[in-house]
């Protein structure tokens, strides 16, 4: 938006861009300058053309907050914490039969610890109505659970040399999961 243009816009396009990745913040620019310019066109006064265009397009926290609710990490976030205990599942009757626990009494704890702390992400992820926090705990809690996934297949396989069917169902889910936290990561760094 030029520097000509009415103090109200450049306001509320400061608080968008607090909260919003550049590219939305950049499409909605170019669109409250079209509005703008019609009502311009229609013989209102520059600040009213503003007052007008920020009116039709609604707050800037309505804005934010449709936003945050399409967020593409958020969603994932519920999906997988939707999904985590069949996957969880999966591994807790794939370890009971194989008898394969992973590494040392440490490492289990450190793995548990892990997969509490992704938890926690995700959920913060799925609840927060702020973007920004939104999209990277939900990034962050992908990126986890894919650690996480990647090292309970090897660890298991490793261990156990020979995978049975529970093992085989265990690792497919948890390859599906690592697949999904990848496309999200694509996704979403297509929307920064």
């Amino acid at each position: 938006m030029p520097e000509s243009e009415p103090r109200l816009i450049r306001g509320y396009l400061e608080v968008l861009a607090a909260q919003l990745p550049g590219p939305i913040v950049e499409e909605l620019a170019d669109g409250l300058t079209e509005t703008h310019r019609s009502y311009l066109s229609r013989g209102l006064s520059a600040d009213a053309a503003a007052e007008a265009a920020v009116a039709e397009f609604g707050s800037a926290e309505e804005i934010v907050a449709g936003f945050a609710r399409v967020n593409p990490a958020r969603r994932a976030a519920r999906r997988l914490l939707g999904f985590g205990p069949v996957v969880g599942g999966c591994w807790a009757a794939a370890l009971a039969t194989s008898r394969a626990w992973p590494g040392s009494l440490p490492t289990r704890v450190a793995l548990g610890l892990a997969l509490v702390s992704c938890i926690g992400l995700l959920a913060v992820a799925a609840l927060d109505r702020r973007y920004r926090v939104a999209f990277y705990t939900g990034i962050a809690g992908c990126v986890g659970f894919a650690a996480l996934d990647a090292s309970l297949i090897v660890g298991v396989l490793v261990v156990a040399g020979v995978a049975s069917w529970v093992t085989a169902v265990a690792v497919a889910v948890s390859s599906a999961r690592i697949a999904f936290c990848a496309r999200v990561a694509v996704v979403s760094q297509q929307n920064t």
